[in-house]
């Protein structure tokens, strides 16, 4: 087997671990301290998903999420056949990073699984369906454009988590992630609402990636770029 297939699922794991790692481990750390600041867990889970994807991005693409991985597949910009691969890695990942928090800090707060706020779950799953949009919007807009000068455009995917913590993580918990919902959800049992977070995530990544399909590009912008990921 090729190397380089490997490398991207280690990448995809590693960095999805990571990912989950230090986002749930925040919500579960805050849940000992008696609560945090909504604008430091949106800060945390920010620098959640900057740290993996300046890490991999130029392994793997840095995907960190099965549905961005659906997006990027049905868009045309990744091939279905790398798909598998990817989201055995990305599950894999989240799942050892929720039993390293349950090991580290303990399984507070069902270990930062998500949870909608019981009364309105037409809002909650509107809610994670407008800001997986905004995240995946995002990632195109880096994997089209590339990293830019400076490697600025590294930062609106993790923005967009970010905010969306801060905004809908009362209503959602704001999941965006199967991944990062699925193993918490699992290793605690809290099984509450999971359907909505299976279903709005990836139908609106895939909504979205048939509405934007790869577009031409100034190159001279592109900054170093990522990795090309096999077609």
């Amino acid at each position: 087997m090729s190397r380089a297939p490997v490398r991207r699922w280690a990448a995809e794991f590693a960095g999805t671990a990571l990912l989950v790692g230090l986002g749930t481990g925040t919500l579960v750390g805050a849940a000992r301290v008696g609560g945090i600041p909504a604008w430091v867990t949106g800060l945390a889970w920010f620098l959640a998903v900057l740290v993996p994807i300046v890490l991999f991005v130029r392994v793997s693409g840095a995907h960190l999420n099965p549905a961005v991985t659906l997006s990027l597949a049905v868009s045309g910009r990744v091939a279905w056949r790398t798909v598998p691969g990817y989201w055995a890695a990305q599950v894999a990942g989240a799942f050892l990073a929720s039993l390293l928090v349950r090991g580290t800090l303990g399984a507070g707060d069902h270990l930062g699984a998500t949870v909608p706020t019981r009364g309105n779950l037409g809002l909650a799953f509107t809610a994670e369906a407008l800001f997986t949009a905004l995240l995946v919007a995002a990632v195109f807009e880096l994997a089209d454009r590339g990293e830019g000068r400076a490697r600025w455009r590294l930062l609106l995917p993790p923005f967009a988590v970010g905010l969306s913590t801060y905004v809908i993580g009362p209503i959602t918990g704001s999941s965006l992630n199967p991944a990062r919902t699925l193993a918490p959800a699992v290793l605690s049992g809290t099984y509450t609402d999971l359907w909505l977070y299976l279903t709005a995530v990836p139908i609106a990544a895939a909504l979205v990636a048939l509405a934007w399909k790869p577009r031409a590009v100034d190159i001279s912008d592109r900054g170093p770029g990522r990795s090309t990921v096999a077609r």
